[in-house]
Formats: C-alpha cells, sequence, structure tokens
C-alpha cells in the first residue's frame, strides 16, 4: 500500500510537472534527499522514480509558459565549470569504470543543481525549495530524535535507506545540524502558530538526532555552529544561557559509550578509527602531490592505490573528507573550484545582509541569508570528517543565495523595486495579448506603483524603466506580484 501511494503520487505529479517545472525541481529534490520510495516494501524501492521525474521536468523546461532562465554570473561559471573539471579527471582516473559510473551520478547532481538555478525566479520559490529541503531531512531530525530518546542514546542515529550520501549515521548527523538553521528561518517567518511551534520541535528533535548519531564530526560542527551563531545573535546573553543550560543536561542524559566516543576527540592517536581517517587524507594528499592537476579520479580507494601512496597499506578507507575527496580525486584544481564556489556562496550572503541593512521589507532576505551562512559554517566543519562533497544540499543552499541576491541585488534601484522583485511570482515566457482597454505604455507597472507609494519620484525613473522593459520582455503586464508566504 505504501508503495502505491508513492509512486501514484509521483506519477500523478507528472502533468504538473510538465506545467511547472519549478514543481519538478521540488518533486526532484524530495527524492533525492529523502529516498521516500525506498520506505516501500515492494518494487517502489527499484523504480527509477527519480529518472522520472527528471525526464518529466526537462520536458517541462521546454515546453512551459513559466520564466525559465540561467543566471550569468561567477556561481554559474563555477556550478559549471567545477563538473567540467570532473569530466576531465575522469580521463585520467585510476579505476575508469568504477570512476565512469559514480560520474553519472555527480553529473545528474549538478544538472539538476543549474535546472533549480534557471526555475528560482522568486521568494515563493525560495522559500518552497526550503520547506521541501527542511522536511526531507528533517524528518530523519524527528524520528532519530525519537529514537534517541525512546532508547536512551544507546543506538545510532542512521539516515535514509539505499543509497544516499547520508545514509550513515556521521552524514546524517552533518545533514541535520546543517538544516537546523534553515528550520529556524521558516519557523520565524511563518503567520501560523502551530507550524512555528512544529519547526521549534523538528530542531530539538534533530539536535538529540544529532547526538544520538554518537559522531564526533557532528558534535563538533555543531559546537563550531553554535559559537558562530551566538556571535551574530541579537539576542547573545539568552542564547548563551539557553545553550550553556541544555548541552551539559543533554550531554549527561547520554550513556556512557556516547561519552567514551566524545572522549576520543582529545586521544585520537589512540582510536583506530581516527587514525584510518588520518592514513586516508596522506593518501589524498599524497596522490594529489604525484598528480597535481587530475588527482586520482572518481572511486580511486582500493588497495592498489593505497599500496602505492598510503603510509599504512592495510587500511584502506574513502577520505572521508570533503576536502580530501575532493583533492585526492581532482587534485588542486578540483578543490580550488569547490572552495572557490563555496567563497561565492558566502560573498552573495554577505552583499545580501549588507543590503537588506535597515530596510524592514527585506529583513526575510537578511535573515536567510545568515541562516544559510550558518548552516554552511556547519556543513565546512563537520563536512571535514564525512565523504558529502558531492551531496546536493550545500550546491542548493548556493543557488538560493544567487537567486535572492538577484532579487534584492539590482543596481541603482530603489527599495520598493527591490521589495517587488523579492515578492515576485512567477512570471511568463509569452504575454498575454494587448487588452482592449489601452496600450500597456499607459498603464502603472508593480514597481512604478511600489515607487510612487513610497514618494522616491524621479529618483526611481531608472528601476521603473527596467521594470517596464522586463514587462514587456517577458512578464504578462499587470501580474500580480504581491507577495505569497508559503508555510508547506
Amino acid at each position: 500500500m505504501r508503495d502505491v501511494a508513492i509512486v501514484g503520487f509521483i506519477l500523478l505529479m507528472i502533468p504538473v510537472v510538465i506545467r511547472r517545472p519549478w514543481i519538478g525541481v521540488m518533486l526532484w529534490v524530495w527524492i533525492s534527499l529523502m529516498n521516500p520510495h525506498h520506505f516501500g516494501w515492494g518494487r517502489a524501492a527499484e523504480m527509477r522514480v527519480a529518472l522520472i521525474v527528471a525526464a518529466a521536468t526537462l520536458i517541462g523546461l521546454v515546453v512551459t509558459r513559466d520564466r525559465v532562465r540561467l543566471p550569468v554570473n561567477a556561481t554559474t561559471f563555477l556550478l559549471v565549470l567545477l563538473p567540467l573539471w570532473m569530466t576531465v579527471t575522469l580521463v585520467f582516473a585510476f579505476h575508469f569504470d568504477d570512476a565512469l559510473r559514480r560520474w553519472e551520478e555527480v553529473m545528474k547532481i549538478f544538472l539538476f543543481i543549474l535546472v533549480t538555478a534557471s526555475v528560482l525566479q522568486s521568494r515563493r520559490h525560495v522559500e518552497m525549495l526550503l520547506w521541501v529541503i527542511v522536511l526531507s531531512v528533517g524528518f530523519f531530525g524527528v524520528k532519530g530524535g525519537l529514537f534517541t530518546v525512546a532508547t536512551g542514546g544507546a543506538y545510532r542515529v542512521w539516515g535514509p535507506p539505499g543509497e544516499s550520501y547520508i545514509s550513515d549515521n556521521n552524514s546524517i548527523s552533518v545533514a541535520l545540524v546543517m538544516i537546523i538553521p534553515l528550520a529556524y528561518y521558516l519557523a520565524q517567518h511563518t503567520q501560523r502558530r502551530i507550524v512555528r511551534y512544529a519547526m521549534y520541535a523538528l530542531i530539538a528533535l534533530s539536535g538529540i538526532a544529532v547526538l544520538g548519531s554518537h559522531s564526533r564530526g557532528a558534535f563538533l560542527a555543531v559546537s563550531v555552529m553554535s559559537l558562530y551563531l551566538w556571535t551574530k545573535s541579537r539576542h547573545k546573553l539568552l542564547l548563551g544561557v539557553l545553550v550553556l543550560a541544555l548541552l551539559p543536561v543533554a550531554m549527561l542524559a547520554m550513556p556512557d559509550n556516547w561519552k567514551e566516543r566524545m572522549g576520543t576527540i582529545r586521544t585520537y592517536e589512540q582510536d583506530s578509527s581516527a587514525m584510518g581517517r588520518i592514513n586516508s587524507w596522506q593518501t589524498a594528499f599524497n596522490i594529489a602531490n604525484d598528480r597535481p592537476l587530475v588527482g586520482g579520479g572518481f572511486e580511486l580507494y582500493s588497495r592498489e592505490t593505497f599500496a602505492r601512496y598510503a603510509p599504512d597499506r592495510e587500511a584502506v578507507h574513502s577520505a572521508h573528507s570533503i576536502y580530501f575527496q575532493l583533492l585526492g580525486e581532482h587534485g588542486y584544481v578540483g578543490l580550488l573550484l569547490f572552495l572557490a564556489l563555496g567563497i561565492t556562496g558566502w560573498m552573495n550572503a554577505r552583499r545580501i545582509v549588507r543590503t537588506a541593512r535597515d530596510q524592514p521589507e527585506l529583513e526575510w532576505a537578511s535573515d536567510l541569508a545568515r541562516a544559510i551562512q550558518v548552516s554552511l559554517v556547519g556543513y565546512a566543519v563537520g563536512g571535514a570528517f564525512v565523504n558529502i562533497g558531492y551531496w546536493d544540499l550545500p550546491y542548493y543552499e548556493i543557488v538560493i543565495l544567487m537567486t535572492v541576491w538577484s532579487l534584492i541585488g539590482h543596481p541603482n534601484a530603489p527599495a520598493a523595486a527591490r521589495a517587488v522583485a523579492a515578492e515576485a511570482t512567477p512570471s511568463v515566457r509569452n504575454p498575454r495579448p494587448e487588452p482592449a482597454f489601452g496600450p500597456a505604455s499607459n498603464r502603472a507597472s508593480p514597481a512604478e506603483g511600489a515607487c510612487a507609494r513610497t514618494g522616491s519620484g524621479a529618483r526611481d525613473s531608472v528601476a521603473i524603466d527596467r521594470w517596464r522593459a522586463r514587462d514587456n520582455n517577458g512578464r504578462p503586464d499587470g501580474q500580480d506580484r504581491t507577495a505569497r508566504r508559503t508555510d508547506v
């Protein structure tokens, strides 16, 4: 029955996806992050539902009347250049057949990252994507938190079933760390009290699930992320008191084996797991020094490779780090492109915060940028100990920052025009025919009306002309761009 419900829902959504490809992106993200079809007991787990959704979405990009445009900027340039470089390193991979299978998987991810960048055109789209991300990953936080409470933390929390980048306890814990600030943003920007309380419950249970994962990397990530959040918070005293009061209680409630495992952070030399990771890091470093441009390619982890490059030839492990994963598999060039993409996203967040300062109508953008910054801090720290260099979520966050900046960051545009852009609903490629009561030039655009209400006068003429040109080039005149807050 569960199989029928999941697959039936996806198939019923296909016509909608073709008409509205941005909905296809939401379905793709849901399937990619949560693996819902693997919760079935029958053949649903074997069905390639992601491929069905992907095909419908790509068809929709061609036939839809919605506005579809891939921005040309530093972010999209790097989002294209990084997978292109991975394609170059594929040619020189140590184990080509294994590398080819991984390359196909990673290319699908980057393709839909670019599709996402093409269809996100409004705040409504951005917040819908946030809801899908938070609920898809947060499901395991709620489930894992309840499991940890019920078992007293004696057993580890695991991620989605099936093949997923966040299936193991270490990866799902970093994923939960990343969605906590996103859930907090959604809680702060919903008008429904019950939804706000539900998000607070998700945050609390996800935090408990992070502890229940027994992941040392996630423990470090949540510690550093909390410190960063405290430095950026407007309520430092309150937040500090809450952390100092609740964290010791949570740690004392965990079993002795959890405390012993966390204690190995200081005595890592005596822990075989930690030393195995260091051995893998040294191996990746040696490969990059031997092949600085192309590295060893995807799936380089084999006895033959470790026999040649590892200090300990018998300890064959994956990289266990996003940084050494990119360094070992794609050389210094791949690592630099990866880091450049993260820095570009961070700079977009800073621009958003700076632009939105002292402008209440753009407070949502500032709050979102700060939330994603906190999330990326968690990824940067927690990712140093897990293999999630190709996982979707951080790339979606970078695309969201790029989209928000494009919505509010128009140069020389007045605040009112930026607010209209930020709240815009999806536009349409083919404008409707002109109505009989008058030409478009005689009607005020939404931006013009917003500027008129602010009394900004002639200073807004540049922005008004830009918005009129945008209307004539791809938006139906008079289309409502009022804010549509989305809770679910």
